[in-house]
Parts: structure tokens; sequence; C-alpha cells
């Protein structure tokens, strides 16, 4: 299509969930809620791994990273939409489009890499206990968390360079509650081939490299505890590896699904599997290892 008499979208409009009024409310004060449980989870946990010295330990560490990425990466989702519920116009500047695409982009490819680095440190700690303070020393614990920010910000960046080759000139409504880079390329009126190559590369070389490195480490471990004699031992080491499984299912299972399916005529249908990874989960998270971690719990009572 020719581009020379295109005038630049500025600005985009965000359909959300609804139009009825209702719904908007009782959608409205749901996602406070979470949002405000995310917010108090994400910095509790964050507080009182700092304040706690018994959470001084790699575990703990991924942890605290995680939940300020999950805490960033709804921050820069939910108030957005919240605002978008009371106003009349649910439009968003260009600018603020592009910036929402990287922000995003950066902490989900992130948690991507750190649940894969968390992993790791289970398979550490339950198939090699002996080295496991030489092996996740303090040194490694921050080269593995730093390289995840970096992935990260090269997905955010391959992803952003992608959205400004892009032109839109026919529509500026986006079918969902925020800036998400599929939905962009699907509007471009432009040449989508290499927005769609760097999505569906990004997507396949950093969402399937890190999750390969959780099931192969859950492999590992799984053949580790089969092999532990009394029951107890079994579930001592399952234990320690519960809530981080819960939390990789429900994030790998909802992202992958949705960035990784064949090719639709729009992602109205996938709103709330959306929803679930972008909203729900960086709630859950901390709930998820504070109500199943002893030491949490244990840690949370003694500052109190």
């Amino acid at each position: 299509m020719a581009e020379g008499n295109c005038t630049q979208v500025t600005e985009f409009i965000l359909t959300g969930f609804t139009e009825d009024l209702v719904t908007q409310i009782t959608l409205f004060v749901m996602f406070l809620l979470t949002y405000l449980i995310t917010i108090l989870g994400n910095l509790g946990m964050i507080m009182l791994i700092r304040a706690s010295p018994q959470l001084q330990s790699p575990m703990y560490y991924f942890l605290g990273n995680l939940a300020f990425v999950d805490l960033c990466s709804s921050t820069i989702i939910t108030p957005k939409m919240l605002v978008d519920f009371v106003s009349g116009k649910k439009g968003i500047a260009y600018a603020g489009c592009v910036a929402q695409v990287f922000i995003f982009d950066l902490f989900g490819m992130t948690e991507c890499f750190l649940l894969a680095t968390m992993a790791y440190d289970r398979y550490v700690a339950v198939c090699h206990p002996l080295v496991y303070s030489l092996v996740m020393s303090p040194r490694c614990c921050f080269q593995l968390v730093t390289g995840s920010y970096l992935m990260g910000l090269a997905n955010g960046m391959g992803q952003t360079i992608s959205l400004s080759s892009l032109s839109f000139c026919s529509s500026s409504v986006i079918d969902l509650f925020f800036c998400d880079i599929s939905s962009l390329i699907s509007l471009s009126t432009s040449d989508k081939t290499l927005s769609q190559i760097i999505l569906r590369t990004s997507a396949s070389l950093f969402g399937v490299s890190s999750s390969l490195v959780v099931l192969v480490s859950y492999m590992a471990i799984i053949s580790t505890i089969l092999s532990i004699s009394s029951a107890e031992g079994k579930r001592k080491a399952f234990s320690t590896c519960t809530s981080h499984l819960i939390t990789v299912s429900i994030f790998y299972g909802t992202s992958i699904f949705t960035y990784l399916k064949p090719s639709s005529d729009g992602i109205t249908e996938d709103k709330w599997s959306v929803v679930l990874y972008t909203v729900v989960t960086p709630m859950l998270n901390p709930l998820i290892y504070s109500l199943r971690n002893k030491e949490v719990k244990e840690a949370l009572r003694r500052l109190i």
C-alpha cells in the first residue's frame, strides 16, 4: 500500500472490555482491588526480604527481583486501564503507546528469564545440595539477574524498533485494554513482514529458550525426587519447588498461548487470558510465595 497520502495516527483508542456502565463499574472495582493487592503484596515482599536476615539467600534474592518486575509490569498496564474505566475517552498518545510497549515487553521478558533462573536455583538446591552455596554465589546470582534484565531490555528495544517502522493510517482503534505489539502489528497499514519476524523470533528465541530451562530443570528435579527413598524426604524436596512451579505454570501457560498461537482475526477472544498474565499473575505471585512458604511466614511473624 502506498504511504504517500498517509496521515500518521497521533492517538490510539483502546476499546477495553465493554460499554455497559454497570459492567464497567464492576470491572473497575475488581481491577482496583487487584492492583492494590498487587502493590501491597509485591512491595511487602521486597521490604520483608530486605529486612529479614533469614531471607538473605539466592532464592529470596530472585524472588525480590521478581516482585519488583511484577510491580513495574502491572503499573504500566493497570492504572491506565482504571483511568479508562472512568474516562469518557479511552485514548492513549502514540508516544505513550510506544513507551507502554517498550516497558511492558522489557519487564515481561525479564520475568521469563527470572523464572528460568529460579528454576535453575531449585535444580541446584535439590539435585546438587552439597555445592549449592558454591554454585549460587552472590556474584553468580547478580550475573543471572543482570542477564535477565539485559534479555528483557533487548526484547523491549527490538519490539520498539519494529513498532517504529510501522505506519497507522486507516484505523486507530486497538481492540484491547493496553498497547500490545501484536495488536499494533495487525492494525498497521504498512508492510508488516519485518515486525512479524521480530515478534515471532523474539517470542521463540527468548520465551521458548527460557521455558526450556524451566522444563529441563524440573525434569532433573523430578528425577532426583523420585530417587529419594523416604516419603518425608520426597515431600520436603518437592515442597521447595511447589510455589515456583505454580507461578511458572500460570505465567508461561497464558503468555505462550497468547503470543505463539496461530494467527486469528483478532485478539478479542484472548482478552481474559491477557488479563490473567498482565494483571492477575503479578498479584498472585507474592500471595503464592507467602502462603505456601514457611520461611516467609516465619519472617513475617518475627517482623510483626
